[in-house]
């Protein structure tokens, strides 16, 4: 089970009820946001079962060599920080297939980016690493599975460095614009409310970036 999700009774019982007949359940999480981790620990105490992966959610930390092995072949994690500091992808071999967690989303070709400085880098790195896992399928927490993965990591690369690249732009001809008017140069001013934060943190985060950062 990867990224269980959001801490919701309903849905606890729903994702049981798909387990019920299970010998054994390996309970993984890619990454610390509520939305794919915090229903972890209380699926955890009802199946008796650590959580496994990065953040204050699980039990059990990954290391270098860990892998889970599923009646589908084996689940191996691998570090692919950007979207968040702890992201982890879990590469399954056997199924040609990588569950991606936020890296990527399965529509659009943008995920947010914007928790922690020098989180640009790591994402554009993580892409890469992605790429040289060449599989088929990638699942993504967020929306249908994707089964042109050369072509659409392409997509969400370009759109990070397109969007680098306005941000530089922007901030060559104004350069004592504060972030704040940099992010309504980018995103306009009819920005929905709660994305407002999110887009002005992105958009803080293309500026240490910028900086060498």
């Amino acid at each position: 089970m990867v990224d269980p999700g959001p801490g919701l009774a309903e849905h606890r019982d729903r994702i049981l009820a798909e387990v019920a007949d299970a010998r054994r359940v390996h309970l993984l999480v890619t990454h610390h946001h509520p939305d794919h981790a915090e229903g972890a620990p209380a699926l955890a105490r009802a199946l008796g079962v650590p959580v496994i992966g990065p953040g204050p959610w699980a039990d059990q930390r990954l290391h270098p060599g860990d892998e889970w092995e599923t009646d589908d072949g084996r689940l191996v994690p691998v570090p692919t920080p950007g979207h968040s500091p702890d992201h982890t992808v879990f590469h399954w071999p056997e199924g040609d297939a990588v569950f991606v967690g936020d890296l990527l989303l399965g529509e659009g070709e943008t995920t947010w980016g914007g928790e922690y400085p020098g989180c640009v880098a790591d994402y554009l790195q993580s892409l890469e690493v992605l790429e040289d896992l060449g599989a088929g399928t990638l699942y993504s927490a967020h929306g249908p599975p994707i089964t042109d993965s050369p072509q659409r990591i392409g997509r969400f690369r370009e759109h990070r460095l397109r969007r680098i690249r306005e941000v530089a732009e922007l901030r060559r001809r104004r350069p004592q614009a504060s972030p704040e008017e940099l992010t309504a140069e980018v995103y306009g001013t009819e920005l929905p409310r709660r994305l407002e934060v999110a887009a002005l943190e992105s958009i803080r985060a293309i500026l240490h970036h910028l900086q060498g950062g």
